[in-house]
């Protein structure tokens, strides 16, 4: 079977209405040297379709269907028939800079590198909203635990062997299954680094968030398992970091007051000096969290975004 350098792995469900701009963001790139596997997981709208018309018009373009199987599996299985020698993940909805392979294969030049990762840009529409932290040093699990610089699975390239060695991502998992691999990617000493080039541009998430959030605290939940095992135990700092996260998303999202309040407060009394680390976001989202019944949604959705 003749190897490629990248095999880019998409795996969508009921994603109609964000496929398309991702494929045609994969298409554009600069290194032509790609295959691109788009695992439906039994789609019900149009995503098979759209999916079927990027087949048709680019044989990089590959369509599996692992209908019910849950994403995780269906990655770890498709995976299995991958022919580049770098994984690199996208969500649908993603959109990569049309350099991020090309950039990708210079970093992955030097062979002491396992993983690596850029900056992400979040937009709301058609305005930039956040751009994720730059780190000069190599990514370290206590990184992942307090302001998660990867920030989205779709900004993450590993090497086939690297995810193969590192058993793939847990199946058993509803949410937080790639917090957790990357936990093991870095708790068993693989090399992971970062660059300061933004070449991810990632929409803001605005499903609803009250049931998610029971999701959201489960994978946390497991990561920070994961990560115990690997000899880091909880930091104060980065649990006060992490629910002022939640209570951000969840003032974004239209959340009830009630939840919103006990996560900015919970954040507070895990460690006031995590939660206030980034002095105006701390008091943003307390302020935000006191005043959450008279704010506009807009106006949270803007300033919280």
């Amino acid at each position: 079977m003749q190897t490629l350098p990248f095999t880019i792995v998409i795996p969508c469900f009921n994603d109609a209405a964000t496929l398309e701009r991702t494929l045609k963001s994969i298409r554009f790139q600069t290194h032509p040297d790609w295959e691109a596997l788009i695992i439906d997981d039994g789609s019900t709208d149009a995503s098979r379709d759209i999916a079927a018309a990027y087949v048709d018009r680019d044989c990089r373009f590959h369509l599996l269907r692992h209908a019910g199987a849950g994403k995780s599996h269906a990655v770890n299985v498709a995976l299995t028939q991958a022919r580049g020698e770098l994984i690199a993940f996208c969500a649908p909805g993603d959109i990569w800079e049309a350099s991020k392979l090309a950039r990708m294969e210079r970093i992955f030049a030097d062979p002491s590198i396992d993983a690596a990762y850029a900056r992400v840009v979040f937009f709301d529409g058609p305005l930039p909203r956040g751009l994720s932290k730059a780190e000069e040093d190599d990514l370290t699990v206590q990184m992942l635990l307090t302001e998660d610089p990867v920030a989205t699975l779709s900004n993450i390239v590993v090497r086939r062997a690297v995810f193969a060695a590192t058993g793939g991502f847990d199946t058993l998992l509803p949410e937080g299954e790639d917090m957790e691999w990357l936990i093991r990617l870095c708790g068993y000493g693989f090399r992971v680094v970062g660059t300061k080039d933004t070449l991810v541009h990632c929409p803001i998430e605005t499903r609803e968030f009250s049931d998610h959030l029971i999701a959201l605290r489960a994978g946390r939940e497991a990561a920070l398992d994961t990560a115990r095992r690997f000899g880091h135990p909880p930091n104060p700092r980065g649990e006060a970091i992490h629910l002022r996260y939640l209570a951000r998303r969840a003032l974004r999202n239209g959340a009830p007051v009630r939840d919103v309040l006990q996560l900015a407060l919970a954040g507070i009394g895990a460690s006031p000096a995590g939660f206030f680390s980034d002095l105006r976001r701390g008091l943003l989202t307390l302020t935000g969290a006191l005043t959450a019944p008279l704010l506009p949604p807009a106006l949270r959705r803007t300033l919280f975004a």
